[in-house]
Order: C-alpha cells, then structure tokens, then sequence
C-alpha cells in the first residue's frame, strides 16, 4: 500500500511502535531541518519583502498563526494516527520541480509557493492522508505568506487605487467640499491638493483582514456558510475602511499640516487595521448570529 501504518513486528508490540514513533519523529525533524537549510534563501527573501513592503507585513504573523491553530487543535489531531503515505514524496518531487521553474525563469513567486507546496508534502508524507487532511484548511492557510506575483499585484493595485480615489472624491463631495479631480489627485475647495497615491490603494488593508478574517474562520464554531461569508466579506470591509482612511486623511490635509495628514496615513491608520478588522469581523459574525436566532423564533411551529 501507498499509505500504511508502521509496520511491527509480532511479539514486540510496544517496542515495535516505540521504534516506530522515534523513526517518524526523526524523519520529521530531518525533513524540516532539510526543508529550512534549502530555502533559507527564499526565507531571507520572504522577509525582506514583509519588513520592505507595508502591502504584504501582514505575511510574518502567518507562520505565528499557523502554529498558534495548531496546537489550539492538538488534543482533536491526537485522535487521528499519524501514518507513513508516500504520495507525501509525490508532492515533495513536484514541489521541486516548480522550484526548479522558478530558478530557471527567474520567477521569484515560484520558488515561493514551491515552499508552502513542500511543507504540504511533508506533512502528508509523514502524518498520513486523514490527518493532512484535518490540516488542509491550515496548509493552504500558509498560501498568505507568499506576496503576490508582480503582475497579479499591478493588476489588482491600479483598481483598488482608483476604488479608493473614487470613494473619496464621493465621501468628500458628501461633507460639503467642492472636490476637482484630475486621475488620482483631488483638489478640495480650490485650495489643497490631495495625491491618492499607489500606497493608498488599500492593498495592505486588503491582505490584513483577509488574514484576520481566515483566522477568525478557523477559531470560531458556525456553520461553513457563515465561515464562508465572513472570509469573502473581509473583501468589501478592507475597500471601505480604505476609503474611510483616504477621506479623514483628505481632511486632515485640509484642516491640519501635511505632516499630520502624512502621519496618520501611515502610522495611526496602520495601527488601526488589525483591530479595526476584527471589530468588523466579530460584528458580523454577532449579526449572523442574530439572524439565525431571530429566524429560528420565526419559523412556524410544528403541530
């Protein structure tokens, strides 16, 4: 067979699985230790972006969270027998392979995603089909650390860019400024130019609450729907608490210094993301809930 238990040899039964155990907790500290030694580079690189580019620092708590969701569930993974499968060495090989296609097109993204592909791979090779695949939802969860391609990012930043300056323009016209717009500078009341910059796109906010939102998935108890609606709705929440920063930053420009204006945008506003999500998200997992139960209280009784 392609996965199986360990095998034990009769009459030894307790020193067979003992054996056994420290066998596969070895190959598991030989593979993870061969894993880190080969993509230290690709981890130097990683790093660099999450400390360089303020769209992917979210990426560094990934790894905290993964591990945190892990032994959170660990009693629940005790119960599943981990086991030897080698469709894991499958993966691993064709791991490998999109590494190699990194390398060889100078594709940095490659070799980061071969990465997380890698530790998928260990863990089934080493923990067995049933439970890598209790661990599904966490392994794909590590997807997040990778920063996306060049092109997907310029795709995805020019609209958000433009969301955000369009939001604004609406938000500002509403408090009673006179708002001219020329691509993504506006000019409020003839008198402060704004740059709604490549910076303000929201693509930070966008990556931070969709990690909080993924997280929250995992921890909380409800129905895959509900789990569902609150990962795609960190969606539209991170474009609107965007807006929202563009516009107080607009009036600060307007009210205040550029300093001010400057300081918050960057600081005060990032400061803000990470609870600022996860008010949205525990608000709108309160409101499912409301639902449910007011739904329940409506529905017609049985005879």
């Amino acid at each position: 067979m392609v996965c199986g238990d360990v095998a034990v040899q009769p009459g030894a039964i307790h020193s067979s699985c003992d054996r056994s155990e420290w066998l596969r907790r070895g190959a598991v500290v030989a593979l993870v230790g061969t894993l880190i030694w080969s993509y230290w580079p690709t981890l130097g690189d990683l790093w660099r972006v999450w400390k360089g580019n303020q769209d992917y620092s979210a990426g560094q708590v990934v790894p905290l969270i993964a591990v945190y969701l892990l032994w959170s569930g660990r009693k629940r993974l005790f119960t599943i027998p981990a086991r030897i499968c080698w469709w894991g060495a499958g993966v691993l090989l064709i791991a490998q392979g999109v590494r190699l296609a990194g390398v060889l097109l100078a594709y940095g993204s490659l070799e980061q995603y071969s990465l997380v592909l890698s530790v998928m791979g260990i863990a089934l090779l080493v923990l067995g089909f049933p439970l890598a695949w209790r661990l599904k939802w966490i392994l794909l969860f590590l997807v997040l650390i990778v920063p996306l391609p060049r092109r997907a990012h310029e795709s995805l930043t020019l609209p958000l860019q433009e969301l955000a300056t369009s939001s604004a323009v609406y938000g500002l016209e509403l408090l009673g400024f006179l708002v001219h717009r020329e691509g993504n500078v506006l000019r409020l009341d003839e008198q402060v130019t704004v740059a709604v910059a490549e910076a303000c796109s929201g693509l930070r906010m966008l990556t931070a609450f969709v990690i909080v939102s993924a997280t929250l998935a995992f921890v909380v108890r409800r129905p895959a729907w509900q789990k569902a609606l609150l990962l795609v709705s960190s969606v539209p929440v991170a474009i609107l608490a965007n807006s929202l920063r563009v516009v107080v930053t607009a009036l600060l420009y307007y009210l205040s210094t550029s300093e001010v204006a400057e300081s918050f945008s960057h600081d005060f506003a990032g400061l803000l993301m990470m609870p600022l999500a996860i008010a949205a998200s525990m608000g709108l997992l309160h409101l499912l809930r409301w639902l449910a139960a007011d739904s329940v209280s409506h529905a017609p009784q049985g005879s």
